[in-house]
């Protein structure tokens, strides 16, 4: 059995002169990833590791919920790969990671992310809104067998507020 948890990136600002992949969060994202990961704590499983795109919107939004769910740093890799939008790379890393990885969690961008809800779970999400989060448990016991499984938990702002 492996578990499986998404977060797309919290909302970011569109207000400064930067290249896509350093855009920075709003207000409103610190204050949703703070949002949702404290409701994600009464949770209380664990994470084996967290992977994030290396873009900063992503990475600010990783780092706010490894700060609050108090994860241990020494398991958290930010992959350039994650930078995706189609889905595609998203899909060959997980299925590229290591089988004693039991509960990933993983902080990217749209599309790829609602895709791969859409394809992989059992519940259909119109569209994953920032900061929403999405739990999978999947019948496998190796990553590269990944095949849909039961999509477990939802938490998006919205409904926190």
């Amino acid at each position: 059995m492996k578990k499986l948890t998404l977060v797309r990136h919290a909302k970011s600002s569109w207000e400064y002169d930067v290249i896509d992949h350093e855009r920075p969060l709003k207000k409103r994202g610190y204050n949703d990833a703070d949002l949702v990961s404290n409701r994600l704590k009464r949770e209380n499983f664990k994470i084996n590791l967290v992977m994030s795109s290396d873009a900063v919107r992503a990475k600010t939004t990783a780092e706010i919920f490894i700060r609050n769910l108090d994860i241990d740093k020494n398991i958290i890799k930010f992959n350039h790969e994650l930078y995706d939008f189609s889905g595609e790379s998203l899909i060959e890393v997980i299925k590229n990671c290591d089988d004693s990885v039991d509960s990933l969690m993983i902080f990217g961008h749209n599309h790829a992310i609602t895709a791969f809800v859409n394809t992989y779970g059992d519940k259909y999400i119109v569209n994953v809104p920032t900061t929403g989060l999405v739990v999978f448990k999947f019948d496998i016991e190796k990553w590269s067998d990944l095949k849909p499984g039961e999509t477990v938990l939802t938490i998006f702002p919205k409904d926190l507020k």
